[in-house]
């Protein structure tokens, strides 16, 4: 991907703007074009009172929520509003805690969830919280879009059910004989460890490859799946000129692509550079907070909403904001004063000290370890490198470059174990495997002049490879590098398999567009 587009925003000021001046920016700019912004009421004060306005900035603590305007508060009969775009997230304890989220196209009346452990049986019925945003006509060639992003919390589940439920609103009732074919359902976690498995990419965006990528995602049947950031590319080319259009309108098509999948698998997302959305909110994180519900257990969930925790049986799994540490594009760099980086600290070192973890997952944007176009970030070694090896951590998945590429198990920033595909490695010993798995559906990067490609079935081992990372100085410093171990220029995914028992393993593979096999290694923990 490239550097995060501030729509409307001169390139030689975008360049030298944080994330709020940016913000601020923009407000100014359309507050002179006499568009309205200001409070709304939230929908927990609404509730009830006909059509529900809810506000995503006053729900989750963002300083600027925006005002629906009169086409947003025109009636529309219910009946003939869908709901669409249905995601799951889980809680902080999957166990017993789900998050339910879709989007509707026009403000309805009482919008609501139907639950039970039986598809014939939804009496249960939850209202909705709704969380409204407001986007502007940012460019000539596009319209003002007014979104409704519902929301129900369930909590108290029970461990390892099955669970079905139907979203709805006055004039369409999922429970209906007509309407019976619009319920989902989700699994919650078992009460202890069990086999299981996730799958994980970053940088999807709309397009073919992504919808193939997602059907393939939906047979390996996981109990989650981890998106490292760049959801949507609602921010098109992302150069900070004044032809970049940002069109929220994506977000639209993304969720109903993203539907097969996230309304039967928790989708959990953390945020990349292309999240930052400069017109929502000072930290452009205003329209991630009214789009997904998720763990709100990081160190500051409303300014930081991509920064979380959750365990699923004998493993722990942390999302990261890489945006706040970037050397490479610093618009939000700092942006939690230090607080992810504390917590993080703390996080890693309760999930180690766990006896029933064995495993820690780690997940964010920009990469640590890469030779692609963006290469790797100083300022992510910097921050969590340290931490990473102290705590142990297993893999580490990102996204940013738009390919395939893994590392050997990496130690003191030197490869501490070669890894050829099919091999294993004992992350107590060897070091931490990097995993950049960038090939989600956006439009693809590649590796440098004379770099091959190197996947199962096509080995091409290179003895080093010239790179670079980025500095604090934001330029890129070269490197000759030997731990890149695999990379596929296509499009692809991750799927690990996790076994608890007397020796833990994780068995670990990437899997291209076409459902061949690219990549395979085991993490092996030490029994108890």
């Amino acid at each position: 991907m490239t550097d995060t587009p501030r729509v409307g925003i001169p390139e030689q000021l975008q360049s030298r703007m944080s994330m709020p001046e940016q913000h601020e920016y923009l407000r100014s700019k359309l507050s002179r074009r006499k568009v309205l912004v200001g409070g709304a009421a939230t929908a927990g004060t609404a509730g009830g009172l006909g059509l529900l306005a809810g506000s995503a900035g006053t729900a989750h603590g963002n300083p600027s929520p925006t005002l629906v305007t009169a086409r947003a508060t025109a009636e529309v009969d219910g009946a003939l509003v869908a709901p669409f775009g249905r995601h799951l997230a889980f809680g902080a304890d999957p166990r017993t805690q789900m998050r339910i989220s879709w989007q509707v196209p026009f403000a309805v009346k009482r919008p609501y969830l139907r639950v039970g452990t039986k598809p014939w049986e939804l009496s249960r019925k939850i209202e909705a919280e709704v969380r409204d945003l407001h986007t502007p006509s940012l460019s000539k060639k596009l319209p003002a879009v007014d979104q409704y992003y519902l929301h129900v919390a369930l909590d108290g589940l029970r461990p390892g059910t099955t669970y079905y439920y139907g979203v709805g609103h006055d004039g369409f009732d999922p429970a209906e004989a007509s309407r019976l074919s619009t319920i989902g359902s989700f699994r919650t976690a078992p009460a202890s460890a069990e086999k299981f498995v996730f799958t994980a990419f970053g940088d999807q965006g709309v397009s073919y490859d992504a919808l193939a990528n997602d059907q393939l995602i939906l047979g390996q049947n996981p109990s989650f799946h981890l998106h490292a950031g760049d959801i949507c590319y609602a921010d098109s080319s992302g150069q900070g000129k004044e032809s970049d259009t940002y069109d929220a309108r994506v977000w639209d098509q993304f969720l109903a692509q993203t539907e097969s999948v996230a309304a039967s698998v928790p989708w959990m997302v953390t945020t990349g550079n292309h999240d930052m959305e400069a017109w929502y909110s000072p930290n452009g994180y205003g329209g991630q907070s009214a789009r997904w519900s998720l763990p709100e257990n990081g160190p500051d969930p409303a300014q930081a909403p991509g920064v979380y925790s959750f365990t699923y049986g004998n493993m722990g799994v942390v999302a990261l904001d890489a945006n706040d540490v970037s050397y490479e594009i610093p618009a939000n760099q700092g942006c939690t004063d230090g607080k992810q980086t504390e917590w993080l600290d703390k996080r890693l070192r309760s999930l180690r000290a766990d006896s029933g973890i064995d495993f820690i997952v780690v997940f964010f944007h920009h990469c640590a370890y890469s030779t692609s176009t963006h290469a790797s970030d100083g300022g992510v070694r910097d921050a969590w490198g340290d931490l990473f090896e102290k705590h142990q951590v297993d893999l580490v998945i990102n996204g940013h470059n738009h390919v395939y590429e893994r590392t050997d198990a990496i130690k003191g920033g030197e490869v501490g174990k070669p890894l050829p595909i099919g091999a294993t490695t004992d992350p107590t010993r060897d070091g931490i495997v990097h995993v950049t798995a960038g090939g989600a559906g956006k439009d693809l990067y590649g590796f440098g002049p004379g770099v091959k490609d190197s996947y199962e079935g096509h080995v091409h081992d290179h003895d080093h490879i010239l790179t670079f990372h980025w500095t604090k100085s934001r330029l890129p410093d070269p490197d000759t590098v030997e731990w890149s171990r695999v990379r596929y220029t296509g499009f692809s995914f991750l799927a690990v398999e996790v076994e608890p028992g007397s020796r833990p393993r994780m068995k670990v593979t990437a899997l291209a567009e076409s459902g061949e096999r690219i990549d395979a290694f085991e993490i092996v923990r030490p029994g108890s």
